[in-house]
């Protein structure tokens, strides 16, 4: 299965979502991951070659990588239906190089928060991704979002992304969350998490990626 974390918007809170549900996957639903880090900070292939040092065995590989790289990667990391491919996506719509990436995606999980840019951001995103992949699979996870957010732009928000796919709970903005390696979320953030990763587990990836004996 691949999964692709994206948005058009920058800061959205994609790399920290992508490790977050790379540690859920493989530490909680002993999966066999790999993630794929195309953002262009690489900031989860650093916190994975810092880590390195540190810790023992990886419970998941990194790879670092681009647009261009991506049809080669993918004939590799394919050859076993049980694998679970995350891809950390550059904060862009304007490359032809997506669109491999987009047509061959089972699933997108795209973070967005309650403002008005970021949700026309995230709109377009999801038309584009549609309009090249009808078939995908869509969730949408409120990330970062602030105690003050208004309750009125969240429904308005929400009532027109449901049209799309399924939304989450939220997930509020919270300094420990930038405390996530490769290795493990703190535990302060795991009941906030968990709620979220469970749904999206529940709906899309039950009993179909689990590595058994």
């Amino acid at each position: 299965m691949i999964i692709i974390i994206g948005n058009q918007k920058g800061g959205a809170g994609k790399s920290t979502l992508a490790l977050m549900l790379a540690n859920y996957l493989t530490n909680d639903k002993k999966c066999r991951a790999t993630v794929i880090d195309m953002d262009y900070q690489q900031s989860i292939s650093q916190k994975f070659d810092k880590a390195k040092i540190l810790e023992n065995a990886e419970p998941y590989q990194v790879i670092p990588a681009n647009l261009e790289s991506y049809p080669m990667l993918k004939k590799l990391l394919g050859q076993n239906e049980k694998d679970i491919t995350i891809i950390d996506l550059p904060g862009k719509l304007d490359d032809d190089g997506l669109m491999p990436v987009f047509s061959s995606a089972d699933l997108v999980i795209c973070p967005f928060a309650y403002d008005e840019f970021t949700f026309e951001s995230t709109v377009l995103f999801t038309v584009v991704l549609r309009k090249i992949n009808p078939a995908i699979s869509i969730v949408f996870v409120p990330n970062r979002v602030k105690s003050n957010a208004r309750y009125e732009i969240m429904a308005e928000v929400n009532e027109q992304l449901s049209k799309f796919g399924m939304i989450t709970t939220v997930l509020p903005d919270r300094v420990d969350f930038q405390r996530v390696t490769t290795f493990q979320t703190p535990l302060s953030v795991l009941p906030v998490i968990t709620p979220v990763f469970e749904q999206i587990y529940t709906e899309h990836l039950h009993g179909k990626y689990e590595v058994t004996g």
